[in-house]
């Protein structure tokens, strides 16, 4: 089962109608092709012009007399005001006068006009652009919330979240290094001092605890009322941690809870994310249910007990509360995680309503448990849970 909701947009719409100018100009494009260049474009995004054109070009050219009319069409077909003239007139400052147009090949010239005795935009074809990702929608959709994108929104969020940073705190590890203010002497250190200065020790190295990031237990809820949230903070979070993981200094563990328990580790060690979320819609059996933490935490510490490192890991449970178990087994199993690991950070999506609190049974269970609680519905909230985390372990 895939997390998440597969709803089409309008960037579709769009290549759609250059592949339909293609098949004017001659150059033999079907919906096959079309529909990879869709996949193409949403793969290299919209970012950059030379990439957009050159993803297209390997998916809808076919023959190497097709390329020059290719180029040549697609800038036409992005700078011509008579068929770009809506996303000119959100994105490019309005002139007065208007250039010469350069010479064009013919049949680039009979693409771009409009059929002989039909009007210029036919309702079957026009050409609708969508300037809807300028900069200012960008500076937007940082404060938009997650539930409430739109299924091309979504996407580009997604991959969004994928480059927000997550620098942990660091804490005192257990192996120590050489440091001037360690609590231990180095003798070993102090001895080959020694030697070199003829038997005197001038000064006495110390060595110090080495700081590393804290290991971290991961616990996402996947049911029903977090369907919006759930993919979109797993793909967070995987490529969040992905340093922590690859430099092998701290331990990461992930678990999907609603009606039961998945662990989701084997699928956060795949590097790249899409192949993570596969995996993990594969793992998860009870996406989109209910919740019963309780059971989950309970199932957790039966089965996993040794993933529970000790009082230095970080919790970071991502769930909005509503739960439907018993609150006294929600209690006795939050009281055990708490005493097998450290502080317990509650990362609520409904933090986004002015004025709540949380009220439901399960939800003031977890917060009279919770060592702090944090919004985590909107990037600009993911931009500051850094600094948040560190903040609430400050305190």
């Amino acid at each position: 089962m895939q997390l998440g909701d597969a709803r089409s947009g309008k960037l579709a719409d769009n290549i759609a109608g250059f592949g339909r100018t293609l098949r004017r100009a001659g150059v033999p494009t079907d919906s096959a092709r079309v529909a990879l260049a869709c996949e193409a474009a949403l793969v290299v995004g919209v970012a950059d012009r030379s990439d957009l054109r050159a993803a297209l070009e390997a998916v809808l050219v076919q023959r190497a007399q097709d390329i020059a009319v290719f180029r040549e069409l697609f800038d036409a077909y992005f700078r011509d005001p008579e068929i770009a003239h809506k996303l000119l007139a959100q994105m490019l400052p309005r002139a007065e006068g208007r250039a010469d147009p350069p010479k064009r090949r013919p049949r680039v010239r009979e693409a771009l006009a409009a059929p002989t005795g039909t009007p210029r935009a036919a309702p079957d074809e026009r050409i609708d652009l969508d300037a809807a990702m300028s900069a200012s929608r960008l500076r937007q959709l940082r404060h938009a919330d997650f539930a409430g994108l739109g299924a091309a929104e979504y996407r580009l969020v997604q991959r969004l979240a994928r480059d927000i940073p997550l620098p942990l705190p660091q804490v005192a590890g257990r192996r120590t290094q050489a440091g001037p203010r360690g609590a231990r002497p180095d003798w070993p250190a102090a001895l080959r001092q020694a030697v070199r200065s003829g038997g005197e020790l001038m000064q006495l190295p110390r060595r110090a605890r080495r700081p590393q990031p804290p290991p971290l237990l991961l616990l996402v809820d996947v049911s029903g009322s977090m369907e919006r949230y759930a993919r979109l903070l797993l793909a967070f979070l995987h490529a969040a941690t992905r340093g922590l993981r690859a430099g092998g200094a701290g331990r990461c563990d992930v678990f999907a809870f609603g009606t039961g328990l998945t662990d989701l580790t084997p699928a956060f060690r795949l590097a790249d994310t899409d192949a993570m979320l596969a995996a993990a819609g594969e793992r998860i059996d009870d996406y989109a249910g209910g919740t019963r933490l309780g059971e989950a935490l309970s199932a957790l510490g039966r089965q996993h007990a040794r993933r529970l490192v000790g009082r230095r890991t970080l919790v970071l449970l991502v769930t909005d509360g509503l739960d439907t178990g018993e609150p006294a087994e929600l209690d006795a199993a939050l009281a055990r995680l708490r005493r097998h690991t450290g502080p317990l950070l509650w990362l609520n999506p409904l933090l986004r309503f002015d004025g709540y609190a949380p009220l439901a049974r399960g939800a003031a269970v977890l917060h009279r448990h919770a060592d702090g609680m944090l919004a985590v519905h909107n990037l600009a909230r993911l931009d500051a849970l850094a600094a948040g985390i560190a903040a609430v372990l400050r305190t």
